[in-house]
């Protein structure tokens, strides 16, 4: 089952021929067996945390000393004011909650719990004194009556710091917090870097509050706009590719051309009728629309630079896009695929979160330096929660993974189907049953191979997130490097995991075996896949680019009639980050399918020459293509003048080579620009993914390609 395998086995494995969905069997046992084992450890943190009194101290919240809210408890030794009975007293209370622990992330602030949370602002101490006396909540130390907020010496210490602000209690978990969320200012800063002044982030924030509803509208439109798409993609495939270049063409220019049109509106009105609180809000919007203005305006013209450099480069891509839509035609339910993922992503990642704040309120109370109580947890067991991080990577990995599978079992199914009309009532649901039956565990070595590569990343990425600003500059370049170069890592083991799943789709291999299959049948067809992968993941994008400038232009044209009472950078930014994501979620099962047809075509093409005995499984659109390529090649052959650019074989290309190479040279230029633009000294160019991403894997998969072109022989006999 490992990867390591003697040269008998290679030797026997090169011979063997695929068999597509034939011999059937469970691969990867031993690693099912390993993932099984790491998810019951999981459940034993899980119940660790729960059976130590995690839920009731999560639910219910906890004072400072060590007392849950809405119950008897018992004394703990040698901690004052332990061993309350806070029956009638439900709710967690804090008398500073605005001052937050950036660094432990948790309020640094007495807890105490109270009978009802201050609905309105408590300016001064008689206000505290009087809610106590009306709601018998008294939001001063146990140790202070109500008598004495306006008379003792301690009251400044003992008493929450004024003005107290309006609060609500959280559902389900019955603590206190503020209405206004500006309290969180400071933390919001931490998370957002670039932002330095407390009053723009103030500004900000209220810019989210007050558009909520339409950004809650826009987002629902990018959602419904995507499942359009799709739907659309399964009839006008052929047309695709031509009819999303309009469009994008059309959505760009008109995007930058409204931007600079309401920059120019703005700029010319009159700032004399505008009163001073709303002239910094006008400034503000004013400077977010020059900056939008010029940032549509150069990726306008990159994206006109990019489609000029690919225009001749479509053929193959086109046939594979129409074969696409022909398999959402007779599979309807891959639409819905990431209904179902998400679904389960969000069901573990609620466990996660469930299972990690039982954490942090698990353990055994200890009293620290201030005197206050905190739950600890002692010994080996401290280290539970790196094990429950590396569990939220595997596992979210794993369940992305298992839609692969999915996704790629269905197509298969589909592809080596000769006859249509014998195809499975409900194909995902076979590929379902045969993913659980056989391959649950090739789903789960594949995804910790993904784990392997991203918690180093991460550790990386954290560790640049603690040092940022007391690093010079060639540290900063180091450790940028290593991340990209990890992130470059992934992603290419992303794209083999994805072919090796379709590989053991096909012949039921494990996943050393099939990764090897997959690779050698990439390598034999390199520039296809960099045609593939460099055309029509470029379509795809600019499917997802017309989703955001769609959105996006809604969202410019609601927004700006707030424009006198909110600064509304942030809410466009969160309503076109939302519109990308959702429109990447639907588009990358269109994606996975592309790419799934392209190995099953390339397995066709290797194994079948379509001689009695040996015919091809493709469709006719994909034959059409293999016909034209052999005609145009006879026709070179023979020193025919025919223009057959788009027909040759994209292996043994030279004009395909050099068009690649004319493309990377481009996306070389674009990734520079974009190093020394978004660097933070003008000297230092440091190094991205889009420079890594060019320097490891197009220039490799020229090289590569290139090199079969010389091995190749100049003409190819037809048959």
């Amino acid at each position: 089952m490992g990867c390591c395998s003697s040269a008998s086995s290679v030797a026997q494995s090169s011979k063997r021929e695929w068999k597509p969905l034939e011999d059937r069997s469970c691969t990867d046992i031993p690693w099912l067996l390993l993932f099984i084992l790491f998810c019951i450890g999981m459940g034993f943190i899980c119940g660790f945390s729960v059976a130590t009194g995690a839920a009731a101290r999560l639910v219910s919240g906890y004072d400072s000393y060590g007392n849950i809210c809405g119950q008897k408890n018992a004394k703990l030794e040698a901690i004052p004011n332990s061993g309350m009975d806070h029956t009638h007293r439900k709710y967690v209370f804090f008398l500073d909650p605005c001052n937050l622990d950036l660094i432990n992330r948790k309020i640094k602030s007495v807890a105490l719990c109270v009978t009802a949370c201050p609905r309105q602002e408590l300016k001064t101490l008689s206000d505290v004194q009087k809610f106590a006396e009306m709601n018998g909540s008294a939001l001063c130390s146990y140790n202070l009556k109500p008598s004495e907020y306006t008379t003792s010496s301690k009251a400044s210490v003992l008493c929450p710091k004024l003005p107290v602000p309006a609060s609500a209690p959280i559902p389900f978990f019955h603590r206190c917090a503020p209405v206004n969320i500006s309290c969180y200012a400071k933390f919001a800063e931490a998370l957002i870097t670039f932002v330095s002044d407390n009053s723009v982030l103030h500004r900000l924030i209220s810019g989210v509050m007050t558009s909520k509803e339409i950004i809650l509208g826009l987002c629902l439109l990018s959602l419904v706009l995507s499942m359009i798409l799709m739907v659309i993609i399964r009839y006008i495939s052929r047309v695709l590719v031509w009819i999303l270049t309009i469009l994008v063409i059309l959505g760009s220019l008109g995007g930058t051309g409204v931007l600079w049109w309401l920059y120019a509106k703005q700029r010319r009105s009159p700032k004399e009728t505008v009163i001073p609180e709303q002239l910094q809000i006008a400034e503000d919007n004013l400077r977010a629309l020059l900056i939008y203005a010029i940032s549509a305006t150069v990726f306008t013209v990159i994206l006109f630079l990019i489609m000029l450099v690919m225009r001749k480069r479509v053929a193959l891509t086109i046939a594979l896009f129409h074969v696409a839509g022909k398999v959402f035609i007779h599979l309807p339910l891959l639409v819905f695929q990431p209904f179902w993922t998400f679904f389960a992503l969000v069901l573990f990642w609620a466990y996660w979160i469930m299972t990690l704040l039982f954490l942090g309120t698990a353990g055994s109370a200890v009293q620290n330096e201030q005197g206050f109580v905190e739950f600890r947890v002692s010994g080996p067991l401290q280290y539970m929660w790196w094990y429950h991080v590396v569990g939220l990577i595997w596992i979210s990995e794993f369940i992305l993974a298992c839609q692969q599978m999915t996704v790629a079992g269905a197509v298969v199914t589909y592809y080596f189907t000769r006859d249509k009309r014998n195809l499975p009532f409900t194909p995902i649901l076979a590929s379902v049953n045969r993913l659980i039956r056989y391959h649950l565990g090739t789903v789960a070595k594949g995804s910790f191979i993904i784990t392997l590569v991203k918690i180093p990343r991460m550790i990386l990425m954290y560790m640049h997130s603690q040092l940022k600003g007391k690093e010079n500059a060639c540290a900063r370049c180091v450790l940028k490097s290593c991340i990209c170069c990890l992130w470059c890592l992934e992603k290419c083991l992303n794209y083999l995991n994805q072919n090796a799943y379709t590989a053991t789709a096909i012949n039921s291999t494990n996943f050393c075996t099939s990764a090897k299959d997959a690779f050698v049948i990439l390598v034999e067809n390199a520039l296809r896949v960099a045609a593939i992968n460099t055309v029509g993941d470029f379509m795809l994008f600019l499917g997802k680019v017309l989703i955001v400038c769609s959105t996006g232009l809604a969202g410019i044209m609601l927004l700006n009639y707030q424009q006198d009472y909110t600064v509304w950078v942030l809410p466009l930014i969160i309503v076109c980050l939302f519109a990308f994501l959702v429109a990447h979620c639907f588009l990358s099962i269109y994606e996975m399918v592309v790419d799934v047809l392209f190995l099953c075509f390339a397995i066709d093409t290797k194994y079948n020459d379509g001689s009695p005995g040996r015919e091809f499984y493709m469709d006719k659109v994909l034959m059409e293509f293999v016909e034209n390529s052999r005609k145009a090649m006879r026709e070179a052959g023979k020193g025919g003048v025919a223009d057959a650019r788009e027909l040759k074989p994209m292996v043994g290309g030279d004009e395909e080579v050099a068009g690649l190479q004319e493309f990377h040279f481009h996306f070389l230029s674009l990734s520079v620009f974009t190093d020394c633009t978004s660097s933070g000294e003008a000297v230092v160019v440091c190094i991205t993914q889009g420079v890594l991403l060019f320097l490891f894997v197009c220039l490799p998969i020229t090289w590569v390609a290139e090199f079969l072109s010389q091995l190749k022989p100049p003409s190819v006999k037809v048959s």
